[in-house]
């Protein structure tokens, strides 16, 4: 009898976990996880970045490139997707003394930086404070050209926060004929 009931209570809690919305966009590789899921699989790593401003503890930054496959003759601008989510219990606030907030840079697969987000775009020393709650994302969409790239070769986008350089992100992709 006892046993019955322990199972019913544990279907309960398995229903309510596959029907509840989760916090944080399905594209972020990392999530809290419940008691459940803690008890099921107790190994398994929860990979919180740790940086060295303590800031900035809390935060992830996930990169989106469309399109994954840049077909040159088709495609001029590459959009570029940056979520920065806040994964911890407390408030995290970001200074910014311009109106820049974020940098993207494309480069080759050597590193060489070919294409800067910066120089299409005008910069004002006009100076903001950005509040990101607990359980809360950002999202920054933006283009950058793709005159500088060169057929079946792989290029690098990297996108980082030019005031807090720790807060970066890579991808590579392909760009075809």
């Amino acid at each position: 009898m006892k046993g019955r009931a322990v199972l019913h209570i544990l279907m309960l809690f398995l229903v309510g976990s596959i029907f509840a919305q989760d916090a944080l966009p399905t594209s972020t590789p990392l999530r809290k996880r419940g008691w459940l899921g803690r008890l099921l699989h107790p190994f398994s790593p929860e990979a919180i970045p740790q940086y060295k401003d303590a800031r900035l503890r809390g935060l992830t930054v996930d990169l989106q490139i469309t399109p994954q496959s840049i077909k040159l003759s088709e495609v001029r601008q590459l959009g570029i997707k940056l979520t920065l989510a806040n994964i911890s219990k407390r408030p995290v606030t970001l200074d910014f003394p311009t109106n820049q907030r974020i940098e993207i840079y494309l480069m080759n697969s050597e590193g060489n930086i070919l294409t800067k987000w910066s120089d299409n775009h005008a910069i004002a020393e006009k100076p903001a404070t950005i509040l990101i709650n607990p359980q809360e994302r950002i999202e920054y969409n933006e283009t950058i050209a793709t005159r500088d790239l060169t057929p079946n070769k792989v290029f690098i986008a990297e996108v980082f926060f030019p005031q807090y350089p720790e807060l970066r992100v890579r991808q590579k992709f392909l760009a075809v004929p």
